[in-house]
């Protein structure tokens, strides 16, 4: 299937619907530097590989990959802080961990396809 669009892509649309989850999950949070950094990470995952995609260029879209792929693992840094913190329950932190490293293991197969 040819990628026409960046909301073809399928881990843009994981990382949408990671974005939702996270902000749910985290909507009452009332630890404000914490909920400030994990949605700013999350994100960033779904805005960059957006950007990448649009500049319509190979070099550059990898590099936007990386950066995705970067913020991807500070989403997951920041789940087991959440655990740690009582901030999650072990199975919501499962769900969103598991989301992250698929998404994670999909920009790295676009990265070397690329």
């Amino acid at each position: 299937m040819k990628i026409e669009k960046f909301e073809d892509i399928i881990a843009w649309q994981k990382s949408r619907e990671l974005t939702v989850d996270i902000y749910r999950q985290f909507k009452d949070c009332r630890d404000f530097g914490f909920k400030n950094q994990i949605e700013r990470a999350v994100i960033s995952i779904m805005n960059n590989i957006a950007e990448g995609f649009e500049r319509k260029g190979d070099k550059e879209f990898r590099h936007f990959l990386f950066i995705a792929k970067g913020s991807c693992g500070e989403v997951r840094s920041m789940l087991y802080l959440a655990l740690e913190l009582k901030y999650l329950s072990k199975d919501d932190f499962e769900k969103l961990h598991n989301l992250s490293t698929e998404i994670s293991k999909l920009l790295s197969g676009f990265i070397k396809a690329l």
